[in-house]
């Protein structure tokens, strides 16, 4: 069983990336921009925020935070959107999610254009995804790609399974696993015989959001395990997958934390400076 680092594997993420940024820089003469936006107090949107900001700064990103209280208007939030989606310094748009109960989060998304959509949720993004064609990816699955490259773990002609079928990884992670070749199986709530499914994965990829989930009879000797769950059991980060006894039936798998985690925010930097590197061209 070899032991999938993503922290190290975000860590050379990063490091590259700031080498591209400072290249951008000198070529087109502005820094990559990237714009969040964060409506009301929730504590953990307030931390993804600041790591994000952090990262920004890390990497060479100029980033524009801007808070919104709780009680923002809808049309304050939509006009706020799309003064930063005509402004040619910001490069990428994130809206922190969730978002406040009174605000319709699809409209105020419908306002990133394509372009600038660094989350990678539009419908256009999702489309050309679905066709193959170059656009932005969602940074989980995004990232469990790069996880699989780097790893050296080989996808043509692979049983990929992918456990959820959510539009920010579930689905996406099928996409992606698909275009790079795998024959992919989505299974969710409603999917019956799904141990045995899980059982005939080569690439098993685990997102549906339920504390060790998979079990060790749900995983083929020598698969890959790629857990995305993040889950808090008795104040402990654990993921969708019984780590402890389905780690020794696995070639490769992800820890939780320290797995794809860290992965989705070198991934979001990278696909800022994407969008950026496509607006200038």
């Amino acid at each position: 069983m070899t032991l999938i680092d993503g922290k190290k594997i975000a860590a050379d993420i990063r490091a590259e990336l700031r080498e591209k940024t400072l290249q951008f820089q000198k070529r087109y003469g502005r820094q990559v921009g990237l714009a969040v936006v964060l409506v009301g107090e929730d504590p953990a949107s307030q931390v993804y925020v600041r790591n994000k900001i952090r990262a920004c700064e890390e990497a060479g990103i100029r980033s524009f935070a801007h808070y919104l209280p709780a009680d923002a208007p809808q049309r304050a939030v939509e006009e706020l959107v799309c003064s930063l989606a005509a402004d040619d310094e910001v490069h990428g748009i994130l809206v922190q999610l969730p978002l406040p109960p009174h605000l319709d989060a699809e409209r105020i998304l419908a306002c990133i254009p394509a372009s600038k959509d660094v989350d990678g949720f539009s419908a256009q993004n999702i489309g050309r995804l679905a066709l193959g064609e170059e656009g932005t990816v969602a940074c989980t699955p995004l990232g469990v790609m790069e996880l699989l490259r780097r790893s050296k773990i080989e996808t043509r002609g692979r049983r990929a399974v992918v456990l959820g079928r959510s539009k920010i990884v579930g689905r996406p992670m099928a996409l992606l696993l698909l275009n790079a070749d795998a024959t992919v199986t989505v299974c969710h709530s409603h999917t019956q015989g799904l141990a045995a499914i899980c059982a005939q994965a080569d690439i098993l990829v685990a997102a549906i959001g339920k504390p060790r989930f998979v079990t060790a009879d749900m995983v083929k000797g020598g698969a890959v395990v790629i857990d995305v769950g993040i889950n808090r059991v008795d104040g402990k980060l654990v993921g969708d997958v019984d780590f402890e006894h389905v780690a020794p039936k696995t070639s490769f798998i992800t820890p939780v934390p320290g797995g794809v985690g860290p992965m989705t925010i070198a991934m979001l930097l990278c696909n800022a400076l994407a969008c950026a590197e496509r607006a200038m061209q």
